[in-house]
Order: C-alpha cells, then structure tokens, then sequence
C-alpha cells in the first residue's frame, strides 16, 4: 500500500511540473530582432511592468545557463532571454565578438522591443556584457545582476589563459555542444562559435576601472567561492562599482545558477539564488 501511494505522489507530482512546464511554453513568445547586422533570438515569458533580460555564458544558449533556474525567476518577473552573436538560435557577421559590441546588440534590441528601461542578469560573458552595458547605455537599465565574471586578466585563476590557448571544439563540455546542435544543428556554426569566444578570452585585455566606476545602476555581484574568477577580483568588482552588493556562495562556476555543466542537478542554490534577486529587484 505505500508502495502504491508513494508511486501515486511521484506521478502526481511529474504531472505538476509537466503542467507547469507547459504552461511556460504556452506562454513564451520567441523571435528574430535585426539588430547591428544579427538575426538576434529572443524570447520573452510572463508579464510584468519591469523586465529581467538574461544574457548567457560563452558557447553557451539560453537553455545551457538558465534552464534550470529559469521558472524560479518567471515566477516574479517578466523575463527576456537572448542568444549572442553566433550563439545558439542568433546568427553571425564576419566581425570578431566583443564585449562592447554585444553590450550595443543588447541595447539595440531592447530598442526594438520598445522597451525603455530593464533589469539585466548576466553570467560569465554575459556578466562582462551586462557591465559595458550598465556603463554605455544607462538610460536602459535600472538594476544589474552579474555572476562570475571579471574586468582584468589577473582576476582568473592561475593557469586560465593557458588552458584557453590549448582549447579545442574536442575538449568543450560535450553539453554545451549538443545544446547548441539541438537548437542549431550546424557544425560549421558551433566550430565559428567556439573560435570566437576562445579568441575573445584568450586575447582579453584589461578594462579602465573606469568601466566599473562609471556604472550608477545598483548592483549584485555573485561568484561561487571555487569559481574561475578569483574571490578577491569578485570583491574589487563590488567595490568599484558605487552601488553594489556582493554574494558569494559554494560551488564551482555556474553552480549558483544551475548551469548544465554543474555537477548537482538537484541542488537548492537556483533557489536561493532567484530568492536573493527577487529580494534585490524588489529593495
């Protein structure tokens, strides 16, 4: 008999989230932006006066990032997710990537959407590009929430740079590449994908603090306490930014979002990561 009940609770319970699954996918509205030359992917779920735009990591998608903290953050907030230059669903142009140009793709295409003011999220380049976006366009943002990301090369840990000047498309993570092939099933598109962001990191320069000190809107800085970025580059980001708070949690990179590449698919900190942003969107 509680074999019976037990079976019947994990059945309901799967149809709970199957529903709720669903229902997200009912109410997702998706798109192409022309934006700087890109055919810019977007999606966009719930509803709400303010929206959350999320900005992925290198060779990454929306789903390889978000997927799993996703409906913690839907569940308050209108949301719009976007796929960079030559990632995922987003097309390419024959320019390198940069940090400041995706900073502008992403300003454009809030323009595009008519949106006049948003919240921003980014994680590891993305966090780099909600940064230059925080500083080049504010007049668009009203708060920004950046996870593990860095403004020097001597804020990765030691033997960062080397490993990406030995990187190859057969040592990245085999989630992100069958992510990217599942939503844009051409190899040629995930070799020029992997160049460039290998490229962009291998080559990173050092910003002016300036880039950091210019940025009025508050801020969250979260970094988990074995992550790429060194601890103490994280501290420095927080206080060069004029209003910033900074969080750090356990874990490897990504783990507080629940990135695909973490190894604890059933861990509680995309919970209570989304619970300290929705307590900072909403001070």
């Amino acid at each position: 008999m509680k074999t019976l009940a037990l079976a019947l609770l994990c059945a309901m319970l799967h149809l709970s989230v199957q529903a709720q699954q669903n229902k997200m996918e009912q109410a997702k509205t998706t798109g192409y932006a022309p934006v700087n030359g890109l055919k810019m992917y977007y999606e966009i779920h719930g509803s709400g006066d303010m929206p959350l735009v999320l900005i992925h990591g290198g060779g990454s998608t929306i789903e390889t990032t978000f997927g799993r903290i996703f409906p913690r953050l839907s569940a308050f907030t209108k949301i719009i997710a976007v796929e960079m230059q030559a990632h995922g669903r987003t097309s390419d142009r024959d320019t390198p990537e940069s940090f400041t140009q995706d900073a502008d793709d992403v300003a454009g295409l809030l323009k595009y959407l008519k949106v006049s003011k948003a919240n921003v999220l980014g994680f590891s380049d993305g966090g780099c590009t909600t940064m230059q976006l925080a500083g080049r366009h504010p007049e668009l943002i009203n708060k920004i929430i950046v996870v593990a990301s860095n403004y020097t090369r001597a804020g990765m840990i030691d033997g960062f740079f080397e490993m990406m000047d030995n990187a190859s498309l057969d040592n990245m993570p085999a989630p992100l590449k069958e992510s990217f092939l599942k939503v844009n099933p051409d190899p040629k598109g995930l070799q020029a994908m992997f160049n460039k962001d290998r490229e962009r990191r291998r080559t990173f320069a050092d910003w002016p603090e300036s880039d950091l000190t210019r940025i009025q809107a508050p801020a969250l800085i979260m970094s988990g306490d074995q992550d790429v970025i060194k601890i103490e580059h994280v501290v420095e980001v927080s206080r060069l930014i004029p209003k910033a708070q900074l969080v750090i949690l356990p874990g490897i990179h990504g783990a507080l979002l629940g990135e695909i590449c973490t190894p604890k698919p059933d861990s509680k900190q995309p919970e209570v990561t989304a619970t300290l942003i929705k307590e900072f969107l909403a001070e």
